[in-house]
């Protein structure tokens, strides 16, 4: 079946570029304890039940992942508490599965 009538849209800036979707960001900086995280995950992520919590970070571990990335942040894991429940979640999160809590 043949589309008709489609049209495009338009772009939202100067360059031509369409936006992207309002897509949240990890921090620029490692978490610190203490500070409050949403899980951000995507749906075909195995741990995906748990994308949208609000969470505490309760405990930072640093391993070596960010030599075999470049990236720096890569070397942070996050043990985190629902801030919902009170209760410690079962996995750790990498910093890129985290974002500030608006």
């Amino acid at each position: 079946m043949r589309l008709q009538n489609r049209r495009k849209r338009p772009p939202n800036n100067e360059n031509g570029v369409y936006p992207l979707k309002d897509i949240p960001q990890p921090a620029s900086e490692p978490y610190s304890v203490s500070d409050v995280v949403r899980i951000y995950l995507g749906p075909d992520d195995p741990d995906s039940r748990y994308h949208g919590m609000i969470c505490e970070i309760t405990e930072v571990a640093i391993d070596d992942l960010d030599s075999q990335t470049g990236r720096s942040l890569d070397a942070y894991t996050y043990t985190v508490q629902s801030l919902e429940t009170e209760e410690e979640l079962p996995i750790s999160f990498r910093h890129r599965d985290l974002v500030p809590a608006e």
